[in-house]
């Protein structure tokens, strides 16, 4: 494990804390530290609470000095996207409209977090309104690739990510309709989770003007919030401090997610679906994913390549895609505004493709999947995103096609871990899906650590990029 106490995991870093080897106040320091440092070339945040940060971090490492912990995060400053309120700290959802917006209330998830002694510094920069796989605004500006500055974090949740990559913080929070907190994720290197849908509460979500007032604000039908970590323990711990029901549902619901008992991946059931025609990803970053399946069968996962949902894929990440347009639609021209009734008959499809992916469940335990359709790719900012086009293995493909693998997945509320598993020849990390049955958020956490661990020759796991300490890539 590296020396370097802002690059352990959190994990690491509470024990560290908890048995008196490290002090909250001093790793809020090495953070912000880190932050002079390395922020103004990778631009990952883009607000700071220091004082009251610094009360907080001094308040607990006083409560450990008399043996008393606030919870499993007691004493770990972290940073939130700033399309989650914070009470006392400015949320902006990235848009000129709430620049000076400044909540009274924290977030559900952020209470949460706090609750389990978590000290927030500081707000993580994304795209306005959440509503782009790229990281920019005319606010804070445009958050880089820690692996190489000319390209992009991914998005939305793009600074969330970049972050953790960098030790600017002990872990993150971050949002995903369409791939918000996988994307990122697997274009920076580090672990990620997208929930099951309704596990962890998303009011207090900056997704219009109107969200700014709690007695106003709702849940989309799509949105979750997930952690994002530098290892899968992170992730594992910190979905048991998220999970939750909605306040008003609290006095009478129990959430209680299955229990998995995976410590191997010997004799693990594994569905790969690697190659769609459909949603046809990058050739380089596909032999990457196809390694990474072939150690988890070296491990001892029995892996079956051709089983996938029995659906048409590409009419299936449509429909998704439609469901996320809808759930923004309050924001700007690249919403899918639809009559409810409209949305009722796809809501209906969206029940078929459930039962697709269970049908898939009783044969297999976990599918391997992709992200996205490549890796990190250069930043694209002009016009639109709606007009915008990619190429992948020389092929210009619009740019909404991102979306596919997250919809498939995200449409269906299924849980899915974001892992590293690999790198491209030019460095660029390769993230893998780790897709599991509704409410088995803790088979996908657990089987991603494995499949991280087993690509270890792969480059799988998390690195520590460039960016810190030494040359940065620029390419």
């Amino acid at each position: 494990m590296t020396t370097d106490p802002t690059l352990w995991s959190a994990t690491d870093q509470a024990r560290a804390i908890r048995e008196r080897r490290l002090g909250s106040e001093e790793l809020l320091d090495l953070f912000l530290d880190r932050i002079e440092h390395v922020n103004p070339a990778v631009n990952a945040v883009c607000t700071l609470d220091v004082h009251r940060a610094r009360l907080r971090a001094h308040a607990a490492d006083e409560a450990t000095v008399r043996g008393e912990s606030w919870g499993p995060l007691h004493g770990l400053p972290i940073t939130v996207k700033d399309a989650i309120v914070t009470a006392g700290i400015r949320s902006t959802g990235g848009a000129e409209d709430l620049r000076d917006h400044v909540p009274t209330v924290d977030a559900p998830a952020v209470a949460s977090l706090k609750a389990a002694g978590a000290v927030v510094f500081g707000k993580t920069n994304l795209p306005e309104w959440s509503g782009d796989w790229q990281s920019f605004n005319t606010m804070f500006g445009t958050t880089n690739n820690p692996w190489a500055l000319a390209r992009t974090p991914g998005g939305s949740s793009g600074g969330a990510a970049a972050a953790v990559a960098t030790g600017m913080t002990s872990f993150e929070l971050g949002t995903d309709i369409g791939g918000s907190v996988r994307v990122p994720s697997a274009f920076c290197g580090v672990f990620g989770h997208k929930p099951s849908f309704g596990v962890i509460p998303t009011l207090g979500y900056l997704d219009e003007p109107e969200a700014r007032d709690p007695a106003r604000a709702t849940e989309s039908d799509v949105n979750t919030f997930g952690p994002i970590a530098r290892s899968a323990e992170d992730l594992r711990v910190l979905l048991d401090v998220l999970a939750a029901p909605t306040p008003e549902r609290a006095s009478a619901w129990r959430l209680e997610l299955p229990e998995t008992r995976r410590h191997t991946l010997q004799g693990l059931r594994v569905a790969a679906w690697i190659d769609e025609p459909a949603m046809e990803i990058d050739a380089v970053m596909a032999g990457v994913l196809h390694a990474a399946v072939d150690a988890a069968e070296a491990a001892g996962a029995v892996v079956d390549r051709r089983r996938r949902p029995d659906v048409d894929a590409a009419a299936a990440w449509r429909l998704g895609a439609r469901l996320i347009g809808a759930a923004v639609s309050l924001h700007g021209p690249d919403g899918d505004g639809m009559l409810h009734r409209d949305w009722l008959a796809m809501h209906r499809e969206r029940q078929r493709l459930r039962l697709a992916w269970d049908a898939v469940f009783r044969e297999v335990d976990v599918v391997l999947c992709p992200v996205t359709l490549l890796p990190a790719f250069s930043h694209l900012q002009d016009g639109l995103w709606s007009d915008r086009v990619i190429t992948v293995n020389g092929q210009q493909r619009r740019y909404v096609d991102l979306e596919a693998w997250p919809a498939i997945v995200g449409a269906a509320y299924l849980p899915s871990s974001a892992v590293p598993v690999g790198a491209t020849p030019e460095g660029l990390p390769v993230g893998m899906q780790v897709v599991a049955p509704y409410l088995h958020d803790r088979r996908a956490i657990a089987v991603g650590g494995l499949l991280a661990e087993a690509c270890t020759e792969l480059g799988g796991g998390y690195r520590v990029p460039p960016s810190i300490g030494g040359t940065v890539t620029v390419w």
